[in-house]
C-alpha cells in the first residue's frame, strides 16, 4: 500500500514538474456569485447584497464542470465569490467537480453561514481546502477593511468551525499602503490557527480596491525580499500573489538558479506548482455570468461558457495566448531577462495603465536595454 502510494505521488510530482500552461492552468477561479454581506474596501467584484439573475443557474454550473474536467492535470477549482456559500447549491457544485476529478478550495465570507454545520456539508462534498481572509491582527484595522464591525471575531469563529469539521485551512491577506507595517504582526495570529497556507496578494487597484493606496515599487521590493526571506522558517507555506517579481527575488536569493523542487505538497493535495503562474498563464477565472478571463483582477472577457468550452478560450483565444507570449509585452517587462518567470502583473498593468500588456507598475527592477536569453544574479 505505501509503495503504490509512494508511487503514485512520484508521479503527480511528474506532471506538476511538466504543467503546459498553454494547454491547462493549474488554478481555476469561479465566482459562483457577487452576492455578499460585507463591503469590503479591497473587493475587486465589488460585492452586491443580492444575487444576480443572470448567474449562472445549477444545470449551467454542471455544464461547466464537465467542461472544466477536459483539462486532464486535475486543476485545483476554487470556489469564490462574493461569498460562495450564498449559492444554496454550492455544495452540490463542489460534489460534482469532485466527483469528476477536480480539486475543489472554497472561500467563503465569515458570516452567521460558516457554522461547523456548513464546513462539514463542504468537507463531505470533497473540499480539500478553506481559506478565510484576514488583513490584519487586530479587529480594528480588520474590520475597517472589511466594512463590518465583528468581522475580525466572525472570522476566528468561522475559521474554528473549519478546523473543528477537519479541513485544511488558508488564509488570504490583501496588502496595500493601509496594512503593510503589521504585516509581521500577523504571524503569530497565524501559527495559533494552525494554517497550511498564507497566500499575501498585493493589492491590484481595480473595483473597490481603487480607493486604497498601493505600495510604492520600492515598497513592494522591500517587502516582497522580507517576505521571502521569512518562508523557509515559517510552520506554514507562504504564498505571494499577484507580484510575479517574487520570482526574480527568489532566484537571486538562490543564486539566479532555477527554484527547485516539483512544488509544495500539503495534506490537501493542493500542491504548488514551481513555475511561475501569472493571469491567463497557469489561471483562469470564470464570473458569475460565465464569462471567461485571464483572472478576477484582469476583467477582460475572451468568451463566455454558455456559448463555447472554457478549455478552447483557455487554450485558444487570442487574448489568452498574448498573455502567455513574453515576447508580447511593452516596456522594459518586454526587454527584462525575468520575463519567462515573472512577467509582471497583467493585472496591475491594465488597472494602472489601461495597457495589460505594459510595464508592471509595481516593480523598480531597471533590465539592460538589450534582452537576456538567461537570468543571471546581477
Amino acid at each position: 500500500m505505501k509503495e503504490a502510494a509512494g508511487t503514485a505521488r512520484a508521479e503527480r510530482d511528474q506532471r506538476l514538474a511538466g504543467l503546459d500552461f498553454d494547454r491547462a492552468p493549474f488554478t481555476i477561479a469561479w465566482e459562483l456569485t457577487r452576492a455578499c454581506a460585507y463591503a469590503c474596501a479591497h473587493c475587486r467584484a465589488e460585492a452586491e447584497p443580492k444575487r444576480h439573475p443572470d448567474e449562472l443557474d445549477t444545470q449551467e454550473a454542471m455544464a461547466l464542470v464537465d467542461d472544466l474536467a477536459g483539462f486532464d492535470n486535475r486543476p485545483i477549482l476554487v470556489l469564490t465569490g462574493g461569498d460562495p456559500l450564498m449559492r444554496r447549491d454550492v455544495f452540490d457544485i463542489a460534489a460534482h467537480a469532485t466527483e469528476k476529478g477536480l480539486r475543489v478550495a472554497l472561500t467563503p465570507t465569515a458570516t452567521a453561514l460558516t457554522t461547523r454545520a456548513r464546513m462539514e456539508e463542504a468537507r463531505d462534498a470533497g473540499v480539500r481546502r478553506v481559506a478565510f481572509s484576514i488583513d490584519a491582527p487586530d479587529s480594528a484595522l480588520h474590520d475597517r477593511f472589511r466594512g463590518f464591525s465583528g468581522s475580525f471575531e466572525r472570522t476566528l469563529r468561522g475559521v474554528e468551525a473549519a478546523a473543528d469539521a477537519g479541513l485544511p485551512l488558508q488564509v488570504n491577506t490583501t496588502v496595500c499602503l493601509l496594512n503593510a507595517q503589521v504585516i509581521d504582526d500577523m504571524i503569530p495570529l497565524l501559527e495559533r490557527l494552525g494554517i497550511v497556507q498564507w497566500s499575501v496578494f498585493f493589492l491590484v487597484p481595480t473595483g473597490r480596491g481603487k480607493q486604497l493606496a498601493m505600495l510604492s515599487p520600492e515598497g513592494h521590493e522591500k517587502l516582497i525580499a522580507h517576505l521571502d526571506g521569512l518562508a523557509p522558517e515559517l510552520p506554514f507555506d507562504l504564498k505571494i500573489t499577484a507580484a510575479p517579481q517574487h520570482r526574480r527575488i527568489a532566484m537571486k536569493r538562490v543564486g539566479g538558479g532555477e527554484l527547485a523542487g516539483a512544488g509544495y505538497r500539503f495534506a490537501d493535495g493542493l500542491r504548488r506548482p514551481a513555475k511561475g503562474v501569472n493571469d491567463a498563464r497557469g489561471f483562469m477565472f470564470v464570473s458569475r455570468v460565465g464569462e471567461v478571463m485571464p483572472s478576477g483582477f484582469l476583467p477582460l472577457s475572451a468568451g463566455n461558457v454558455r456559448h463555447e468550452s472554457a478549455v478552447s478560450v483557455y487554450r485558444d483565444a487570442p487574448l489568452f495566448r498574448e498573455l502567455r507570449d513574453p515576447n508580447a509585452l511593452h516596456g522594459k517587462c518586454g526587454r527584462c531577462k525575468y520575463r519567462e518567470v515573472c512577467g509582471g502583473s497583467r493585472a496591475r498593468a491594465y488597472a494602472v495603465t489601461g495597457d495589460y500588456l505594459a510595464s508592471d507598475p509595481s516593480c523598480p527592477y531597471e533590465p539592460a536595454a538589450s534582452n537576456a536569453t538567461e537570468p543571471s544574479d546581477d
